[in-house]
C-alpha cells in the first residue's frame, strides 16, 4: 500500500502516534516524516541526523518534522536546508498537516502552536500498525510534574485524559482487527484520570478495560511512576492473568538527594518496597527501569546508590540514560560531571543491569514461554518481555507455546509447540 514514509524516534506513544500519522497522511508517498524526540539532547541529534541520512536516500520527497524535538525547537528543524514543514505535536494530528499544493517549495513552513493551551486528548484511531504484533493505544498526554532534568512537559503540555468510553472503544476495535496485545501508553501514565469527571484512577480505567473486553488477551503497561500506582491497579497486576507480568518503572535513580534534586516525588526505600510487594504478589513479574547516570552534583557514593538498585529491585530491563543538560531545564544549571564520568558511570550500570538480565534469560531456558510473534515471523516477546528467536516461522499476530532451548546474546532461542 503506498504511503509516506515514517521514521519514529523515542517512546511508545510515538510509536501509537505514528501509526496515526500514517493514516492520517494517506497515500502521500512523496513524503518522510520525521517523528521526534526531545527527551536528551543525544535524541534531538539523532533526529537530525535522520532527518539528513533520509533526504540522501530520498532527494525527491518532501520532509516533515514533528514530534517533540519540533515542538520545542521548530526553528532548529526549519533551518535544516532538507525540511519542508515542522509541526507540533497537536498539528501532527490533522489530515490537513500532511498536505501540499504545487507551489509549496522554498522555506521551510512551521505550523507549531502552544501546547500548553491544549485541554483534552483523543485515542489516536489508527487503522493498523505496520511494524508491531501489538496495538498501541494512547489514554493519557503531557505531564504536570516538573522533574528538573525533563524538557517533555514543554512537548507534551499539561497532563489530560481520554475518556474511559473512548479507549474501550477503541481496544474493542484493535481486538476484532485481530490484535492479542494492547499496550496502554501516556506521557505519564499513572497520572490519569484527575482531569475527567469522577477523577478515575489508572486502576480503574485497566478494570473496566478488562471486564468489557473479555476477548482482549493481553494487556501491557508502558513506563509508570512506582509511587502513582493505585491499590486498584496493583491487585490487577498481581492477580489478573490478561494483565502482563511485566512493569517498567521510572525510577532515575537510586539516591535520595539525587532523587530529591530531580524533583522526583518517590524515595528509594519506597521503589524498593513497591518492587517487593510486586514480586510477593506475582513472583515471575519482570521488571524493568529508567534509571540516569551521573547527574549533576552525584558523588560516588550517590551513584553507587543507583548501581545498587538494579540488584534491589530486581531489574532485568534496564534502559540506561548519559545524563545530558536539555537547555530551559534547572538541572542544566547544576553543576555538570565532566563528560568522561557520566560515560564511565553510565556504562557501568550498563554492565549491572546485563549480568542482572544474563541471569534471569538463564533462569528460563528448559521453560515453556507464550510468545506473542512479531510481523517477522521469527521472533516474538513473551509475557514477561523477553525477547524470543524462533527456530521455525510462526503466524504473526499468534500467541504461541515456546520451548526456551537457548540464548544468543540478550535474546532467548526456542521451538514453537
Amino acid at each position: 500500500m503506498p504511503g509516506p514514509e515514517l521514521i519514529t524516534m523515542g517512546c511508545r506513544l510515538n510509536i501509537a502516534e505514528s501509526e496515526a500519522i500514517r493514516a492520517l497522511a494517506g497515500d502521500a508517498d512523496d513524503l518522510v516524516i520525521v517523528n521526534s524526540c526531545a527527551v536528551t539532547a543525544e535524541a534531538v541529534r539523532q533526529t537530525r541526523q535522520a532527518i539528513r541520512r533520509a533526504k540522501r536516500a530520498r532527494p525527491d520527497a518532501r520532509v516533515i518534522v514533528t514530534g517533540c524535538a519540533a515542538q520545542i525547537e521548530p526553528q532548529t528543524f526549519a533551518a535544516m536546508p532538507e525540511v519542508s514543514r515542522v509541526l507540533g505535536n497537536i498539528e501532527k494530528m490533522e489530515a490537513k498537516s500532511f498536505r501540499f499544493d504545487a507551489s509549496a517549495d522554498g522555506e521551510a513552513e512551521v505550523r507549531v502552536a502552544d501546547i500548553m493551551a491544549v485541554q483534552q486528548t483523543a485515542p489516536q484511531l489508527a487503522s493498523g500498525f505496520a511494524e508491531h504484533a501489538r496495538a498501541f493505544v494512547e489514554v493519557q498526554n503531557g505531564c504536570d510534574h516538573r522533574c528538573t532534568f525533563c524538557i517533555i512537559p514543554y512537548g507534551r503540555g499539561n497532563s489530560r485524559s481520554v475518556p474511559a468510553g473512548a479507549v474501550i472503544d477503541r481496544i474493542a476495535a484493535l481486538v476484532d482487527e485481530g490484535y492479542a496485545e494492547i499496550v496502554l501508553t501516556g506521557v505519564d501514565l499513572t497520572s490519569y484520570g484527575p482531569d475527567l469527571p469522577g477523577a478515575p484512577s489508572l486502576g480503574l480505567l485497566v478494570d473496566r478495560i478488562l471486564k468489557q473486553i473479555p476477548g482482549l488477551r493481553r494487556l501491557r503497561l508502558s513506563s509508570l511512576d512506582s509511587v502513582e500506582i493505585d491499590e486498584r491497579l496493583f491487585e490487577l497486576i498481581a492477580h489478573e492473568p490478561r494483565m502482563m507480568p511485566h512493569l517498567h518503572l521510572s525510577l532515575q535513580a537510586g539516591d535520595d538527594m539525587i532523587l530529591k534534586r530531580m524533583k522526583r516525588r518517590h524515595s528509594r526505600a519506597q521503589a524498593v518496597e513497591m518492587v517487593a510487594r510486586l514480586k510477593a504478589a506475582r513472583p515471575g513479574i519482570a521488571i524493568g527501569a529508567d534509571i540516569i547516570a551521573g547527574f549533576p552534583t552525584e558523588t560516588d557514593e550517590m551513584f553507587d546508590n543507583s548501581l545498587r538498585l538494579i540488584d534491589d529491585c530486581d531489574i532485568v530491563h534496564g534502559h540506561i540514560f548519559p545524563y545530558s543538560p536539555r537547555t530551559g531545564t534547572p538541572a542544566a544549571r547544576m553543576p555538570q560531571l565532566p563528560r568522561q564520568t557520566v560515560k564511565e558511570r553510565a556504562a557501568r550500570l550498563r554492565d549491572a543491569a546485563s549480568i542482572r538480565q544474563r541471569r534471569w534469560l538463564e533462569s528460563m531456558v528448559g521453560t515453556t514461554q507464550n510468545v506473542l510473534i512479531e510481523r517477522d515471523r521469527q521472533s516474538g516477546h513473551s509475557e514477561n518481555f523477553a525477547r524470543v528467536q524462533l527456530s521455525a516461522p510462526a503466524t504473526p499476530g499468534s500467541i504461541r507455546a515456546v520451548t526456551i532451548t537457548d540464548i544468543q546474546q540478550s535474546t532467548l532461542i526456542g521451538t514453537a509447540q
